[in-house]
Formats: C-alpha cells, structure tokens, sequence
C-alpha cells in the first residue's frame, strides 16, 4: 500500500518526489521572517530572488497633436466639464513632477559641492597640521645636534667635573622621559 502512494520516478540519478513539508502558518512578522530564512537556507547554493527596484513614476508625455480641440464657437456640453477637469488635473501633475524634479537635481548638486567642500576644508586642516607636525620635528632635530655638538666640545676640552657630567647625564634622562611622555597617548599616561 505503501508503494502504491510513493511516487515512482524512472530517470536514473533522481530521488523520489518532493518531501512533504509541514503547513506553518506565521503568526507574527518575526515568525514569517524566520520561515522565510529557513526556507532559503534549505537550499543554500540556489540563488535568492531579488526584486527590482520600483519604477519611478512619469507622467503622460503631453500629446504631440491634440485631435479633439474643444471649440469656441458652440456651447459646451454636459460631459466637457469633466474631460476639461482631467485635462487640467493631469497638467498639475506634470508641472509638479518637473518642479520637483528640478528642486530634486538643485539638491543634489548642493550636497556634491558640500561633499568638495568638506574634503577640500579636511586636506586643508590635514596639511596645516602635517606641517606643524613637520616643524616640531625640526626643531627637536635642531636641539638634538646643537645638544650633540655642545657635548663634542666639552669633551674636546678635556675639563670635565664629574659632577657637571653626573648632572648633563641626569638632563639626558629628564629628556628621554619627556619625549617617551609626549609619544605614548595620554589613556596611557593617566591624562585626560
């Protein structure tokens, strides 16, 4: 009994029918997210449908030859009111497109030359600061060499107290700390 209701398939490499799957109804959108997801992750090499952006909506070019022109001459009747009516209500809403449109392409522009600017005022500041960075490198460069030179001369002279040395050693020590001080950040250093 049990075969007569398993369908059979006589391609070779294919299994049985399709497994019956279990009706679940999603009571809350989070459950039928959650479905969804399954229901993708099943099959995880088959692609997964992405739907295509809405169209944006255009208005009814205006007609290039107009072949029911409303006359002058005779009264109008009943039913021109209306076809005047939607006339005029479609021509709004094509003026309006336009309008924003137009007000939608000036906003964009605005935003792209806010954008330049804020780059152009970020380089600015980067190259203002690179070069007082650059600066203080070459003043400390300078000091270094004058600090270097000096300590050449004092020992070309020959006359050194040992205090006076214990003293230059003591100085070269406060400068190490200072510039270890200036290159750790200040969370390190116990700073705010």
């Amino acid at each position: 009994m049990a075969a007569d209701r398993q369908k059979t398939n006589n391609k070779p490499g294919k299994p049985g029918g399709k497994e019956a799957q279990p009706l679940i109804i999603a009571k809350t959108p989070a459950e039928e997210q959650r479905l969804k997801l399954e229901r993708l992750m099943r099959n995880p090499d088959k692609l997964a449908p992405i739907p295509d952006r809405p169209k944006e909506w255009n208005p009814r070019a205006p007609p290039e030859f107009v072949r029911d022109v409303m006359g002058s001459s005779a009264g109008a009747g009943s039913g021109e009111f209306h076809v005047y009516r939607h006339l005029r209500r479609r021509e709004y809403q094509r003026q309006d497109f336009l309008d924003k449109m137009a007000e939608k392409q000036d906003n964009d522009q605005d935003y792209l030359d806010k954008v330049e600017q804020n780059k152009q005022a970020a380089e600015d500041r980067t190259a203002k600061r690179r070069k007082k960075r650059d600066k203080l490198k070459q003043k400390k460069m300078q000091a270094k060499k004058a600090k270097l030179e000096a300590k050449n001369k004092k020992d070309d002279d020959g006359d050194k107290s040992s205090e006076s040395s214990e003293e230059e050693e003591k100085e070269e020590e406060d400068e190490r700390e200072a510039d270890d001080d200036a290159e750790a950040p200040s969370f390190i250093m116990g700073r705010k």
